[in-house]
This record gives structure tokens, C-alpha cells and sequence, in this order.
């Protein structure tokens, strides 16, 4: 365990790019399964859906006139 440490503080000290993309690389799949239960927890509550389709009428479609071509 020590040499993990070792390693990740020498690379956060030589290369401290590759050091944080890794960090948030490992960070983000962690996020998947921890933040959502977390935030059940403060009582959030999904927004309804976006509509994909547009409400259909409830009535009898009308046949479109006066747009022939002369």
C-alpha cells in the first residue's frame, strides 16, 4: 500500500497532468455508483421527461384544401 502512495505522490510531483487526468479518469466511474443514492438521500426528485412526440388531437382529422398546385 505504501508503494502505491509513493508512486501517486512522485508522479503528482513529476507529472502532475497525467497524475489528475487519472485521478478524475478513476473519479467518474465511482461517481456512477455513489452520487445517486446520495442525492436520493437529500430527497431530489427527477424532472418530468421531455415530450419526444407532439400530442395528437382527440378529434377526426380534417382533409387540407386549397393548397393544389393550379
Amino acid at each position: 500500500m505504501a508503494t502505491i502512495y509513493r508512486t501517486a505522490q512522485r508522479m503528482a510531483h513529476e507529472s502532475p497532468v497525467i497524475f489528475w487526468s487519472l485521478a478524475i479518469g478513476f473519479a467518474g466511474p465511482i461517481m456512477v455508483l455513489t452520487v445517486p443514492p446520495i442525492r436520493k438521500s437529500f430527497g431530489y426528485k427527477q424532472a418530468e421527461r421531455i415530450p419526444t412526440t407532439f400530442p395528437v388531437p382527440n378529434r377526426p382529422r380534417r382533409a387540407v384544401s386549397g393548397y393544389e398546385d393550379p
